[in-house]
């Protein structure tokens, strides 16, 4: 079925998948999942009380019950998920995706990720070939109230927020639910009211597009930060006094201040196979060592887990966290950067200048590529540049990524859409542009 990602269930509601099928995704989730009581919240597109019906339908009518946790961030559910015992949980979203799209985020005991590759394939396989045959006993539905516990956890890591000047994007999303109780009332807020119209912007915050307004009102209220949140608030961006984006990625290396100098953690973090180069030298001065690994929430919390690593990030806006049971929160991420920033405008430094020292290379950026033949493409790139000269280090778990004395390249395809992702870095801009026209030379010949 083309609504199966690699991370998660997603795609045009009614278009990809259905409310029929929903229900025998929730007849066979207690099958999968082994789970006698499955913990659910949804958040306000307008397709998630019909999905939200057609689960609870299914696994109930497996014989298992539904803790219902109603409207929701797709982090307090896998918070909710680890801290209360449940086996399973599902969270009904379409995170940063259009109005017309939803989803399901599915998670095992202590919130571990269920991706294609363990378990999502098995469901998947039941829906084409499992015959529903109703339990005899009927499950049950309760409503359970975890807002007021998971919002506890948060406030212990909230700052004096007065000395700062912030803007917060709540996307019309779900992040609505908590930013005023856990930023203040002096913070500035737009689209602060969850409405799954999404009336103010697509919640996507990496489309600049999306981005214009938070920049707007960080540059007309003089605000020292800007947050942005996508529609499930899983994901943050921040946006510098100047009104500038801050690449996702970069603030990994910008949390090391909290958790290895103010909190003098030990263990290793975990970054993406596109992050910065800039991370891992900057990190060097906490003597930590940082793990690159594969894209996706189901592939980043599993490798913090198995590493029990201090933290991690993507460059999509997701950090993961040891202490948030090695799952993402973007509320979390959002306090614990805050709460560095007050320290630094202390000492007189401004967001732009932290990230500048951060910030060693020039970056493309991601590049989407269009193309069929992903693989005879991705091979085309790998083999062009390891002619020319032999890269000091060369990984292949999650498309290929080479690195050179000065610079590096990634290319790989999307796990949830149709597209050859690049990216690349180098200390010179030159090389950087020098690259990027040889690599959309050979790419040109795939191009649809």
């Amino acid at each position: 079925m083309k609504a199966f990602k690699a991370y998660d269930i997603r795609g045009t509601w009614d278009v990809d998948f259905n409310a029929a099928d929903v229900y025998k995704m929730g007849f066979f989730l207690p099958e999968v999942l082994q789970a006698a009581e499955i913990l659910i919240g949804r958040d306000c597109r307008l397709s998630s009380d019909e999905l939200f019906d057609a689960l609870v339908k299914g696994i109930t009518d497996a014989g298992a019950d539904v803790a219902d946790a109603g409207l929701s961030t797709t982090p307090m559910v896998y918070w909710a998920t680890a801290k209360f015992g449940y086996k399973a949980s599902v969270m009904i979203t379409a995170s940063h995706n259009p109005k017309n799209h939803n989803g399901l985020k599915v998670s095992a005991a202590n919130a571990l990720p269920v991706g294609y590759d363990n378990g999502l394939n098995q469901l998947e396989k039941l829906l084409r070939e499992g015959k529903v045959s109703l339990s005899k006993t009927k499950g049950k539905v309760s409503q359970v109230d975890v807002a007021p516990a998971y919002l506890d956890f948060l406030k212990n890591y909230s700052s004096d927020f007065e000395k700062l000047r912030i803007g917060i994007d709540c996307s019309n999303g779900m992040a609505s639910l908590f930013v005023k109780e856990l930023f203040g009332n002096d913070a500035f807020y737009i689209n602060d009211k969850a409405d799954g119209n999404f009336p103010g912007h697509d919640p996507n915050p990496l489309d600049p597009v999306n981005q214009e307004q938070i920049k707007g009102m960080v540059i007309n209220r003089h605000c020292d930060v800007g947050l942005i949140f996508d529609g499930d608030a899983d994901r943050v961006m921040f946006i510098d006094e100047n009104g500038r984006f801050i690449s996702p990625d970069l603030i990994i290396a910008l949390m090391g201040h909290y958790f290895f100098e103010q909190k003098s953690e030990k263990g290793k973090v975990v970054q993406d196979i596109r992050s910065s180069r800039s991370i891992a030298e900057y990190l060097n001065q906490f003597g930590v060592e940082v793990e690159t690994w594969r894209v996706g929430r189901a592939y980043g919390a599993s490798k913090l887990r198995e590493l029990d690593g201090v933290y991690g990030g993507e460059l999509a806006g997701h950090y993961y966290f040891r202490e948030f049971y090695y799952s993402d929160s973007a509320l979390l991420a959002a306090l614990i950067v805050l709460k560095i920033l007050i320290a630094f405008k202390e000492s007189g430094f401004s967001l732009s200048r932290l990230i500048n020292n951060i910030s060693r290379y020039n970056s493309s950026g991601e590049i989407n590529f269009k193309i069929d033949k992903k693989q005879a493409a991705m091979d085309a790139v790998r083999d062009y540049f390891m002619q020319l000269q032999k890269p000091d280090s060369f990984v292949d778990f999650d498309g290929y990524r080479l690195d050179y004395p000065d610079w590096w390249l990634n290319i790989r395809a999307s796990n949830t859409e149709p597209y050859l992702r690049f990216m690349a870095e180098a200390k010179d801009e030159k090389k950087l542009q020098q690259v990027l026209t040889e690599v959309r030379h050979i790419l040109s010949k795939f191009e649809n």
